[in-house]
């Protein structure tokens, strides 16, 4: 079957991508990793004996680095629509975030501990349509702050991703009441062209 222009465009970058062949090289299952990775080298998140929800985890390359990343002494949740592969470590939820039934059933995890950090790189499935993936996109990062605010320890932490644009400001101000501090990262792996970034809330009030 023939590839389409676009599918060629996206198979070209992946092959050139230097964060695809270093995930390659050091055996984790996403470039996504990497932005995890320089987060933490600035917010220092991560710290031993932490619990560890992770939101739209697939493949499970934050899961899988955090996990090494703290010797393994830690509680991880990963969830996603999508299969994960199982992870040293990790407790695998499979089903669709925006439906009650996945939530409660994360909920049912946390029935006798809470988060110490939420973690969130839900995206939806993007059309390419500015006007379509913005709103979903703000949605899924919604339902993730509601997550947080329920699931997380007082002054615990959550991460999450966004797309610069409409609601930005809006979900940006939410975080801000909820939290004693908010950063806005953009990490190396994040590529250039994408108004993609990452919002650190810090000790959840």
């Amino acid at each position: 079957m023939k590839r389409s222009a676009s599918s060629q465009r996206w198979l070209q970058r992946q092959e050139n991508d230097p964060f695809v062949k270093r995930a390659q090289l050091e055996g984790f299952r996403s470039r996504a990793v990497y932005k995890l990775m320089e987060i933490n080298e600035k917010d220092h998140l991560l710290k031993p004996n932490m619990t560890i929800l992770d939101l739209g985890a697939a493949p499970g390359s934050w899961s899988q680095w955090a996990g090494q990343y703290l010797n393994y002494r830690a509680t991880i949740i990963a969830t996603d629509i999508l299969p994960i592969e199982p992870l040293k470590g990790v407790t695998i939820v499979q089903g669709d975030f925006t439906e009650e039934t996945t939530i409660q059933m994360i909920r049912d995890l946390f029935v006798s501990q809470q988060a110490d950090l939420v973690m969130s790189d839900l995206a939806p499935n993007m059309s390419g349509m500015k006007a379509v993936d913005q709103p979903k996109t703000v949605m899924l990062a919604e339902l993730a702050l509601e997550t947080a605010f329920e699931l997380l320890k007082p002054k615990g932490d959550f991460i999450t991703k966004l797309f610069q644009g409409e609601g930005f400001d809006v979900y940006l101000n939410q975080l801000r009441k909820g939290f004693q501090k908010v950063l806005i990262r953009k990490p190396k792996a994040s590529r250039p062209e994408s108004r993609e970034v990452y919002l650190v809330a810090r000790h959840k009030l």
